[in-house]
């Protein structure tokens, strides 16, 4: 029999996440059916979306999140023991997959690539990034986290010039040496606008936003015609305890922090008119539109550039199932430098 721990969540998040929001509870796993596998967690993995699909969850749920792991018993004859997997159950050590995980058409699981000499955590992090015009001007706020280190760097294998804003000088420094052209940090700035003047005088052809709030209307005020905006998070406002003073409330509802890039876009400041003037394409993303095809492609061409030397990427490793809140609160603290993961 074994035994698995999960974390469960007992009040939502108000403000910052709080250790007594969640709890560490046991639950024993039943003996395998036809079809099923188990198996047993290696990495966690530990990213700001956590905070606002958290607010949708009921209480008494698993907390969300990703994982890799191991498969120790199978009885689906398309996994053996020692089969690598990524999957989506949650903070978990160990967890039986059956029938629903493996439709074909939008499977819940993916195996890690043997082929792929890289260690087991990137599957969570640089690996998982789906992958611009040579030339143009790429600024992307929240640079040295996983997502933006990643995009910066595949930015620059474009032929593209890169500006990166982080929250510490240790960021900035890790951004010049992994090949942005400016790092800037944006707490020590007296002027984010006059900032992204400097660095970028024929103004911004692309804007990757992990920030969201404040710092995308300063970016979008500089875009160039036709330019593109991939807005992927906007960690700045998960924490919110109410909703911003210059908001339009849509249908008379605050829908929450989960869709506040939709409640900007639509505020009164002049974010609209911007986007209308300077015909811009701003496009929101989660990373499952893509098919599992288009995910072992990416994997395998960035795996490429890792190793060639071309893309570089860090890890804030904490170990310990028992730390994983810790890790998780480290995010809104600023305090990993790249992609942040549990090792179990």
């Amino acid at each position: 029999m074994v035994v698995a721990k999960k974390y469960v969540l007992k009040s939502h998040f108000q403000g910052l996440p709080k250790r007594e929001d969640l709890e560490i509870v046991e639950e024993e796993l039943p003996p395998l059916k036809d079809g099923e596998i188990l198996t047993e967690t290696l990495w966690l993995s530990v990213d700001p979306y956590m905070r606002p699909y958290s607010q949708r969850m009921k209480l008494g749920d698993t907390m969300i999140g990703e994982l890799v792991a191991k498969v120790t018993e199978s009885k689906n004859p398309g996994y053996a023991v020692g089969d690598v997997i990524v999957t989506n159950v949650g903070w978990r050590t160990h967890t039986i997959l059956g029938e629903s995980f493996f439709q074909q058409s939008m499977p819940k699981i993916r195996k890690v690539d043997p082929s792929i000499n890289l260690p087991s955590s990137t599957a969570v992090g640089i690996l998982g990034m789906p992958g611009p015009k040579s030339g143009e001007t790429l600024v992307v706020t929240g640079a040295a986290g996983a997502v933006g280190s990643a995009v910066g760097q595949i930015a620059k294998i474009k032929g593209c010039r890169v500006v990166g804003f982080a929250g510490s000088d240790d960021k900035v420094a890790y951004l010049k040496s992994i090949g942005f052209d400016e790092a800037i940090n944006y707490k020590t700035v007296t002027s984010i606008s006059d900032a992204v003047k400097k660095a970028c005088p024929n103004g911004v052809d692309m804007f990757f936003d992990n920030v969201g709030g404040e710092f995308f209307e300063v970016v979008l005020s500089q875009m160039n015609t036709f330019g593109r905006v991939s807005v992927c998070g906007c960690i700045s406002q998960y924490n919110l305890e109410e909703p911003p003073k210059d908001v339009v409330w849509v249908a008379g509802a605050y829908l929450g922090p989960v869709v506040v890039m939709c409640i900007i876009l639509v505020s009164t400041r002049p974010v609209s008119s911007l986007i209308l003037f300077h015909q811009l394409k701003v496009e929101g993303f989660l990373v499952w539109r893509w098919n599992i095809e288009e995910w072992a492609a990416s994997f395998k061409e960035i795996a490429q550039w890792i190793q060639e030397g071309k893309l570089k990427y860090e890890e804030t490793v904490t170990e310990g199932f028992d730390k994983m809140f810790d890790a998780f609160l480290g995010l809104f603290k600023g305090e990993n430098l790249g992609k942040a993961v549990v090792k179990v």
